[in-house]
């Protein structure tokens, strides 16, 4: 099919064009003309956006208070759990997601989800995040004492099926009794993590907070740095000088600090010793020219699936431009955590993509309403039904069908 006269926006820019959808993929981009036997949908007063990249999420984490619940859960239950997060979030506009680790069911949803057997965004998955004995997320993580402890870890999670590493160098504000602003691993176990992560082809990932478990994971060679709550003027100048890459997550304090009646003792005293300074490191980072790829912390403290999109308003909201954040949250984070094909509007990606009802860099807040959310061509979510009926007709026709959706409204699914 050919979706016609629409604003699009990604990393080359604003203009109007035309994208050509064939077998799942986008075809062809640009004023283009109608073949004589696909079905053309006229799109004027629609804008479309790469579908977006969240490269943090937690689907085995539903917003809960704390962990405790879902500690108790089985591996079938969580993996419902995840199922339904999934779920949610692809129908909001998310076709491509980190998912950052759980005993090991994130693996096999991603492989269910590449099957077709269940609904959800492309995935790069982890197993279980590595953390120190004790450390930040050992709840549902793989605790190591030692480098030769470390090295084992980075390969069992290699032999169940992880496409790459993550490790908590500091505390953490969810896991009582760990502190954000400290060191949680030796320089050998970060030096054994890294390399065995890259020695199997994987990248590695770490949550950190503090400025110094910043600088020892980046000088152990790490990909990208989870949060980055408390950055120092090294840190970032570290963070540039070896191009890695900040992944921010805005959205989980934000969301804590806006529950704060609702939150344990412990986090709410963790949080208030980090909003604003999480606010001042990540404006830091964008003005000296750190890159940024977008991601959310979705699943951690009343921070749900599905409001994903809220993270690009964050980011301009802190530092960045409109469109600079609508491209940390397609292409770059798409190119960091190895998603290929997905983050743009280039021919041969996939035909992912997010139809607003006005153009996103003009009001970031339409992300968080897509009107029809595309992932290989097919309609999987949205809440403007007359435009989703009127593409999905349009995919399906076997001859060439002319038809706009000008002043399309929404509307309510039939009964």
């Amino acid at each position: 099919m050919l979706l016609c006269d629409l604003t699009l926006v990604d990393g080359d820019g604003v203009r109007t064009g035309d994208l050509r959808v064939s077998d799942g993929r986008i075809a062809a981009v640009g004023d283009l003309t109608a073949d004589g036997d696909e079905s053309v949908v006229s799109l004027p007063e629609v804008a479309a956006v790469p579908g977006l990249v969240d490269a943090h999420v937690h689907f085995s984490l539903s917003g809960e208070r704390t962990v405790d619940d879902v500690v108790g859960m089985s591996d079938a239950e969580l993996a419902l759990v995840e199922a339904r997060n999934a779920r949610r979030t692809l129908e909001a506009g998310v076709t491509g997601v980190r998912a950052m680790g759980a005993r090991d069911v994130d693996v096999r949803l991603r492989d269910r989800i590449d099957a077709g057997d269940v609904p959800g965004p492309r995935m790069a998955a982890n197993c279980r995040s590595i953390t120190a004995t004790g450390g930040h997320g050992h709840h549902l993580g793989r605790e190591i004492t030692g480098p030769v402890d470390a090295r084992k870890a980075v390969r069992e999670q290699s032999k169940q099926g992880a496409d790459f590493i993550k490790f908590m160098v500091t505390g953490g504000v969810t896991t009582p009794g760990t502190d954000p602003d400290a060191v949680a691993l030796t320089d050998d176990e970060l030096d054994a993590l890294v390399d065995e992560a890259h020695r199997r082809g994987m990248h590695a990932a770490t949550h950190a907070h503090g400025a110094a478990g910043v600088k020892a994971a980046v000088r152990a060679g790490v990909d990208t740095v989870e949060h980055g709550t408390f950055l120092d003027d090294e840190a970032v100048d570290l963070l540039l000088e070896t191009e890695t890459t900040l992944v921010p997550t805005l959205s989980a304090p934000y969301h804590i600090v806006r529950n704060m009646d609702a939150a344990t003792a412990d986090v709410q005293r963790k949080t208030e010793h980090v909003y604003e300074r999480h606010i001042e490191s990540f404006g830091r980072a964008v003005e000296a020219g750190v890159r940024v790829a977008g991601g959310t912390d979705a699943g951690t403290p009343f921070n749900m699936h599905g409001a994903n999109a809220a993270e690009a308003e964050f980011m301009a909201e802190y530092g960045m431009s409109p469109l600079d954040a609508i491209v940390a949250m397609t292409e770059t984070a798409a190119d960091v955590v190895g998603l290929d094909d997905q983050g743009t509007l280039e021919p041969g990606t996939y035909a992912d993509v997010v139809l607003c009802r006005a153009d996103p860099t003009d009001d970031l807040a339409t992300l968080n309403d897509p009107a029809v959310v595309l992932k290989g061509g097919d309609v999987v979510g949205g809440s403007d039904y007359e435009l989703r009926d009127a593409i999905r007709d349009a995919g399906r026709d076997d001859a060439a069908v002319s038809r706009t959706a000008k002043g399309a409204r929404d509307s309510e699914p039939a009964e």
